[in-house]
């Protein structure tokens, strides 16, 4: 069969592009919606460029060169990010033990009772909502607020940072792995679960081969957003590398800081590079 060479037609008066208005459409009524939220956030990026706001931000960034090196130090800063590290493994270890049995529950395709019929039974539907609202609770409240508030419970130290992580993070995995899940492939849970299959097996066997890809990305990317959020807690006592940094930042001592800042720089580059290892192995 023989293919026909049409040559491209060029854009001009005479042949204009055809979805020229849609998208001028679109961007006015973008630049429409986002006007007020501007005005309302007072928003004025042009103060940057003011000659005091350039004078501050240059004395700033000049304390931070260069950075700090010395051997006690180095070794101060290794121990504070080992615990960083630490806070963040075990804040989303036991965000995992509340958000897989979650994910288990608000996933609808992954229901029983609404085999043949296409609908959850009422007591299934009640509580795959109540699942579901318990999850927006618990990942409505930042992880920082989580920290003042155990910060208050159990005390200064990791801890707290351990507990807000476990609780945001459990709202947040919980969603997007049910989101993950529904969007994937279901002829084999479907399959298993119509042959008897529980809802674990059919998690397992049917609906986890084709997701784990993308859950194990998400997951990662969630341990990397959880070193990050350490070093916010940490600013209110919750421990680990956040909180060293907060007293250097008290005292003026930018080079600490800048080694500090590399260090983070260094964790989130790792944690990428371990989502793609574990991606190239699921693939």
């Amino acid at each position: 069969m023989k293919l026909l060479n049409i040559p491209a037609v060029p854009y001009s008066e005479r042949h204009p592009d055809p979805a020229l208005r849609g998208r001028m459409l679109a961007i006015g009524a973008v630049i429409l919606a986002m006007w007020p939220m501007l005005v309302a956030s007072e928003f004025k990026p042009w103060t940057l460029l003011d000659a005091q706001s350039l004078q501050a931000t240059w004395q700033f960034l000049a304390a931070f060169f260069p950075p700090a090196h010395d051997g006690e130090f180095l070794a101060m800063v290794a121990r504070e990010t080992w615990k960083t590290v630490a806070i963040a493994t075990a804040g989303l270890s036991l965000a995992l033990l509340g958000a897989i049995p979650a994910t288990l529950l608000v996933t609808e395709r992954l229901s029983i009772s609404s085999l043949g019929t296409g609908r959850m039974a009422p007591l299934a539907s009640l509580v795959r909502q109540t699942v579901r609202w318990l999850l927006v609770l618990l990942r409505s409240v930042p992880e920082l607020v989580w920290a003042l508030l155990f910060v208050r419970i159990v005390g200064l130290g990791p801890t707290a940072g351990v507990l807000a992580i476990a609780l945001t993070y459990c709202g947040m995995l919980g969603k997007v792995y049910a989101e993950i899940l529904e969007s994937s492939e279901t002829h084999a849970a479907d399959t298993l679960l119509a042959n008897g299959a529980g809802r674990l097996q059919a998690l397992l066997y049917g609906a986890l081969p084709d997701a784990a890809s993308e859950l194990v990305s998400y997951t990662v990317y969630r341990w990397e957003c959880a070193i990050r959020g350490s070093a916010v807690m940490g600013f209110v006592g919750a421990g680990g590398l956040g909180q060293r940094m907060e007293e250097s930042l008290k005292n003026m001592v930018g080079g600490e800081v800048c080694t500090m800042l590399l260090v983070f720089v260094l964790l989130v580059a790792a944690a990428d590079l371990v989502s793609k290892w574990l991606r190239r192995r699921l693939a």
